[in-house]
């Protein structure tokens, strides 16, 4: 047996699957639906929803089968996540990867399997839909036609699960998604005992951009300041718009220290991008950060207002607020 090997993007994929909030939640008629006409169709026994988790596929729309997850390491899902198109195996006894199966050689002997990734709006394969039969068959082009039809429509309401966790503009988290993916971390963290910082951003002086160069100007400046926590922020990291020109992160196994020589890089990587593209202001910010502690912060919510009032501490005590108010949005 061949065990899948994790894509490249696995940091990536993972983080946009568990945004998504949709693992171990109850079963939904608009992805039961596909399920339901992709087994009436192909005249199969057992078709899935699948959403390859670390160590697992979960089922979010399952027909045919009692369980409602299996292990990664012998799936077949976790392999067709690996291709763009779909993984079709006509006769598993007559595969290498998959002869010594035990999914093969006990429950639910599987002998044919067709499935289609399931990708993201970053195009993250997050899962599949499939269908399994228990007999070998052959499957053309018209039929890769079909199944590739029927995963786009689940792809389609994957994707409107996403929107409503995406800012539109910057196309990073919105609060809803950090909210969501924030919990995740915290619990592990504090099972596991791990330190987490978070960083609350509020831009300054972003009124006087859209005052001075119009909104459209900044919108392309909150883009930027996106685009940059992209790029310097690890790929295991929570970062997200929370509204207007308020932005958070969350880090993990990271000191303060660590912390604030990230922000210095991220702050002088921002303003060079300014300067490269010759724009006639500077994107600035204060911040704020708050370490997880497990006793007091019971949830995501509790670290951003004590992140959002360190925030105002920075902000308050800059040179250019006065009279009490800041300059800044």
């Amino acid at each position: 047996m061949l065990a899948p090997p994790a894509p490249a993007d696995e940091q990536e994929r993972l983080s946009q699957l568990r945004s998504l909030g949709i693992l171990d939640t109850p079963p939904e008629e608009r992805f039961d639906r596909v399920t339901r006409m992709a087994r009436r169709i192909f005249d199969v026994p057992i078709a899935l929803v699948s959403l390859v988790d670390e160590n697992r596929q979960w089922f979010k729309a399952c027909f045919g089968l009692e369980v409602r997850e299996t292990e990664r390491r012998i799936s077949f899902c976790g392999h067709t996540i690996l291709n763009k198109e779909a993984l079709v195996i006509e006769d598993t006894w007559k595969d290498v990867r998959f002869a010594d199966n035990p999914l093969v050689t006990g429950a639910p002997n599987i002998r044919f399997y067709a499935g289609h990734p399931l990708h993201t709006l970053g195009g993250q394969a997050v899962g599949t839909l499939c269908i399994i039969d228990r007999e070998p068959r052959r499957f053309d082009q018209d039929d890769l036609a079909m199944l590739s039809d029927m995963a786009g429509l689940v792809e389609r309401e994957i994707m409107a699960v996403q929107l409503a966790i995406c800012d539109e503009l910057t196309r990073i988290s919105n609060r809803c998604g950090f909210l969501t993916l924030g919990k995740y971390s915290l619990d592990l963290c504090r099972r596991q005992l791990f330190p987490a910082m978070m960083i609350f951003f509020d831009l300054d002086r972003f009124k006087s951009i859209n005052d001075n160069y119009g909104h459209a100007e900044g919108d392309r400046a909150l883009k930027l300041f996106a685009e940059q926590m992209r790029e310097s922020f690890r790929t295991s990291d929570l970062f997200a718009r929370l509204g207007g020109d308020e932005f958070v992160a969350l880090l993990t196994n990271m000191n303060l220290d660590a912390i604030h020589a990230l922000i210095s890089r991220f702050d002088a990587a921002l303003q060079e991008r300014c300067t490269s593209l010759g724009l006639p202001y500077s994107i600035d910010f204060s911040y704020g950060t708050v370490a997880f502690e497990p006793f007091k912060h019971s949830c995501v919510e509790d670290m951003l207002m004590d992140a959002d009032r360190a925030m105002y501490t920075d902000k308050f005590s800059k040179p250019r607020c006065s009279a009490g108010v800041p300059s800044g949005g």
